[in-house]
């Protein structure tokens, strides 16, 4: 039979475990039902490699991941969701094995949240990121437009956290980049799981960070500076044994340095332009997220050697202004960008609000390569005040003529 080890760091003293807890061996420790009496009786268990049943992990995981999706819906601070511990029960769905990868982008994220914000606690990681690496790939071969629409829109929503958006569109610009840059396929699968997995080692911080209003204080800097190598150690820990992927996100803040693998240095320059653009893309409360436009034009042009040739394959395969982001035209209209157009700086666009600053109710694809309709400006995540309904997108840029 087998066994999975339990997050003991995770466990609420006193609450009620809704699982068997074993040692290595199989023997019980703990009765279903009954809680971790004290801080001594937790140290106990980690003595004894504390586990339970495989299914019994998993869903309990999954249980852990609905918890906190639950708690973001309804209101409650990254903060204080970041330091949630264990459910004390799991319902009979979180038994349903694959339901948590069935679903579209949104459903990727709340998986790949929980995984993060374990981190080295985490209910058997690796086939689970797996599994969330090629649902990935599912979805944005299916609609590579839809994918980066969603992501750049939950990016600018601060109630599905941070972490995990960032790491998803970090993962679909690197793969975006890499299949525009020609990259051997080899190359991609661990720039993709690197993509996925650098900031695990501050992901719950992470969260934190994005909603802080003060300056980051100097615990935060030197966490900020030391978690490359302490995700790189949670991935070893985990079993990851693929030198490359360790090797990028362990450089992924310095992509130079000179202990960092030669044979590695176009895929970790190309996730350390990944993590750069996105971050400077998202909001904080401390400053305004840069226009995607804004990001991408600083990347290629304030370039130089190497990155100067990646920049500007990222900004060709994402594009000036990327779907799900918003743009003012000519005419006056407020749009967003719904497909990428066939240059980088002329997206398909949907206008939301009109001349005359009346939000429009009719959703209609135009060409901003048109110049009655070209672009004029790019507007911030944060003026727009009209909700973007993402069903009505789509009906609306499949009615976009065929190249």
């Amino acid at each position: 039979m087998k066994y999975l080890p339990i997050p003991i760091a995770l466990l609420e003293v006193g609450k009620p475990l809704p699982v068997d807890v074993l040692n290595d061996s199989g023997q019980l420790l703990l009765r279903r039902g009954q809680p971790v009496m004290s801080e001594q009786h937790r140290e106990k268990l980690t003595a004894f490699n504390a586990c339970t049943h495989e299914t019994d992990g998993q869903a309990w995981q999954r249980a852990y991941e609905r918890m906190v999706h639950d708690m973001l819906n309804n209101g409650v601070d990254v903060r204080d969701v970041a330091k949630a511990s264990m459910p004390e029960k799991i319902l009979e769905r979180d038994y349903v094995v694959g339901k948590q990868l069935s679903g579209g982008w949104l459903d990727l994220l709340e998986v790949l949240r929980g995984i993060l914000y374990q981190g080295g606690l985490s209910i058997n990681p690796l086939p689970r990121l797996k599994g969330i690496q090629d649902k990935l790939l599912t979805l944005l071969r299916q609609d590579a437009d839809a994918s980066l629409f969603e992501l750049f829109q939950a990016l600018a929503d601060s109630s599905l956290g941070y972490c995990a958006t960032h790491a998803l569109l970090c993962a679909v610009v690197c793969e975006l980049t890499s299949v525009k840059l020609g990259l051997p396929g080899i190359q991609r699968p661990p720039l993709l799981a690197a993509a996925l997995t650098m900031n695990i080692g501050m992901a719950r911080e992470q969260d934190s960070l994005s909603r802080q209003a003060s300056p980051i204080n100097d615990w935060q800097r030197t966490l900020v500076a030391e978690h490359p190598a302490r995700s790189a150690q949670i991935l070893r820990e985990f079993g990851v044994e693929d030198v490359h992927h360790l090797d990028m996100v362990r450089w992924h803040h310095v992509p130079e340095s000179a202990e960092a693998s030669p044979t590695n240095q176009t895929s970790r320059r190309l996730l350390h332009l990944a993590d750069v653009f996105v971050a400077r893309t998202a909001a904080r409360r401390t400053r305004a997220a840069q226009s995607p436009v804004t990001a991408v034009k600083s990347m290629v042009f304030g370039a130089g050697g190497g990155e100067l040739g990646l920049g500007s394959a990222m900004a060709q395969a994402v594009g000036f202004y990327p779907p799900g982001s918003y743009v003012k035209l000519v005419n006056g209209e407020i749009a967003v960008a719904v497909q990428r157009g066939e240059r980088a700086n002329t997206p398909w666009v949907i206008s939301i609000v009109g001349s005359d600053a009346i939000p429009l109710a009719k959703y209609q694809c135009k060409s901003t390569a048109e110049p009655r309709d070209a672009i004029s400006a790019p507007v911030n995540f944060a003026n727009i005040k009209v909700s973007v309904s993402a069903e009505k997108v789509q009906r609306a840029r499949e009615r976009i003529p065929k190249p």
